[in-house]
């Protein structure tokens, strides 16, 4: 009776383990700094942010939640303040560590947006930003995970981000498809031209001079060009599943509120894979009994 645990209680061992194999395949500390007392540990920190998004709740009731499963957790005033504090580098680097570094194929790369929860035209006004905020990504077309992404609070061009997806990409792919949009000689042909990657991109009509562009041209393909609808149905289901709308004001907390909804993409899709793995070995086993 005294060693017995619950269903519960393994679940959020589990929970705890998950995050602590993050961390440390992301190479982080203990602490994000050396200054002052620390009673809690980054993980701790981490663990309220993910499970935040994943219950769709807001800083305070996730940090009841996970009292009330017997886990130590910090203030929710903690946790908001560590949320604003986390440069976009160290994002980057969780977002590599639930990757991998297999060879990829073909990625995609495309944008979309996240709208604001009902801001008032006063906020807009008084804080110069128009819109929702623009999350540009590169994905896995093959095992539909995300590489890299990039969060922008203001309205920008979707070639803006391309140089910052490559350079943030752990490991280069072979073939990159998009859509007309980038269609462009210098941010887009070139940074490929110069890192060994073929740009498979849907030619916009009145656009049809460059030195690199007529190279890239060659190596069309309506074959691999239909991969790139896969990173519109990743962003389906991750608004589906973690929802459509941020809920914080600044841009270092929608930065962090995104990325931990694509942190979360990226670890369900190793426990799916881990699930059919252990599947398949039980019908190979049965089947050779």
């Amino acid at each position: 009776m005294g060693g017995e645990s619950t269903p519960t209680m393994a679940s959020e061992v589990k929970l705890v383990k998950k995050v602590k194999r993050l961390l440390r395949k992301a190479g982080l500390p203990r602490w994000l700094h050396h200054f002052g007392p620390k009673k809690f540990e980054f993980w701790q920190h981490e663990r309220v942010l993910l499970v935040r998004q994943e219950c769709k709740q807001g800083y305070r009731r996730a940090c009841n939640l996970l009292a009330c499963l017997g886990q130590v957790v910090p203030s929710y005033s903690v946790v908001a303040k560590m949320a604003c504090r986390l440069p976009a580098s160290l994002w980057q680097r969780l977002l590599v560590a639930t990757i991998g570094k297999p060879a990829v194929a073909i990625a995609a790369i495309d944008s979309t947006t996240f709208a604001r929860s009902n801001p008032s035209h006063h906020y807009l006004r008084r804080t110069y930003r128009e819109g929702p905020v623009k999350l540009s990504v590169l994905v896995d077309t093959r095992r539909k995970k995300f590489l890299a992404a990039r969060l922008r609070a203001l309205p920008a061009h979707d070639v803006r981000d391309v140089k910052t997806l490559l350079a943030q990409c752990p490991v280069l792919p072979l073939k990159i498809v998009g859509d007309s949009a980038y269609d462009d000689e210098h941010n887009v042909f070139e940074p490929c031209h110069d890192r060994g990657i073929i740009a498979v991109v849907k030619p916009y009509k009145t656009r049809k001079k460059g030195f690199y562009r007529r190279k890239m041209r060659q190596h069309y393909n309506l074959k691999t060009y239909h991969r790139r609808p896969i990173v519109e149905g990743m962003f389906s289901t991750t608004k589906q599943n973690y929802g459509s709308i941020v809920r914080c004001h600044t841009a270092r907390t929608q930065r962090a509120e995104v990325f931990c909804r694509l942190i979360l993409h990226n670890i369900s899709l190793l426990s799916t894979f881990s699930t059919r793995l252990t599947h398949q070995q039980k019908v190979y086993n049965d089947s050779k009994i």
